[in-house]
This record gives C-alpha cells, structure tokens and sequence, in this order.
C-alpha cells in the first residue's frame, strides 16, 4: 500500500498525473475523483476564487493518506489540490486510489476527499458575480 503523490500546488494539475500515479498492476479497480470549480454556490454566481493553504497542509495531507493507505484496502493512493487564483471550470482537486476490487477504490477515494476537505487546512476566497466575497473553510 503506497501513497504516491500528496501535494498542494499553484500550478495546474493533471488528471493523467494522478491516473498513472495509481495506476498498477495488482489494482482491479481504480477510482478518480476530480474537482472543479462551480459557477455558483448559495444560489450566487461565482466569478473566481483563490485558494491559500497553511504551510503544513501537504504534510497533513501525506499523513491522511498514510493512514487510509496503512488499513490495505488500497493499492496506491495520490491526492494533489492546487492553491492560487482559480476560474469557473479549473480543477481545484484530484484523488485517485486503486484498489484489488473496485468497492474498495470506491470507498477509499471517497473517504480520502470528504476527510481531506474537512481537515486539510486549505481555505477558499470566493469572488461572486455581485462583488462580494465569502471565505470558506476557516477555523
């Protein structure tokens, strides 16, 4: 069971990336999650946001995953999140876990984000359509 990538970066990122990261040939199963950013939120059209992280987040985010990766349930794991200024359609967030069976891919990916967006202390700074603005995530 491998953790292969868990980063925070400013830089676009690869959905191929994360595919070949946990991509290996005792998997059945293979499990991407991506996320992007969305046009609205609270009924309001967003216009962009920006992402900040504290400088720990990519060492929580290594220890999240060393710990879904340590149950074996999986085979490989990677999990990147970009920070930084981001348009409607940019991907904010990409998971991947393969697994022996494709239950266990499911699960795990899953776990891996809904924990990842509860814990990692990365913040968003929405920018609405009607100029306001709305921080999410702060402690």
């Amino acid at each position: 069971m491998t953790v292969t990538l868990a980063e925070i970066r400013e830089t676009p990122l690869s959905v191929d990336e994360v595919l070949g990261c946990v991509t290996d040939p005792r998997a059945g199963g293979i499990c991407l999650f991506i996320g992007t950013v969305r046009d609205h939120d609270h009924g309001s059209a967003v216009a962009d946001l920006d992402y900040s992280a504290h400088p720990q987040a990519a060492d929580t985010a290594r220890a999240l995953a060393q710990r879904l990766a340590g149950d074996g349930r999986s085979v490989r794991i990677a999990v990147v999140h970009r920070v930084g200024h981001l348009e409607v359609g940019d991907i904010a967030v990409v998971v991947g876990v393969s697994a022996e069976h494709r239950g266990e891919a499911f699960e795990v990916c899953r776990e891996l984000i809904d924990e990842f967006k509860a814990t990692i202390p990365i913040w968003k700074h929405q920018h609405f359509g009607d100029g306001r603005d709305e921080w999410v995530g702060l402690p």
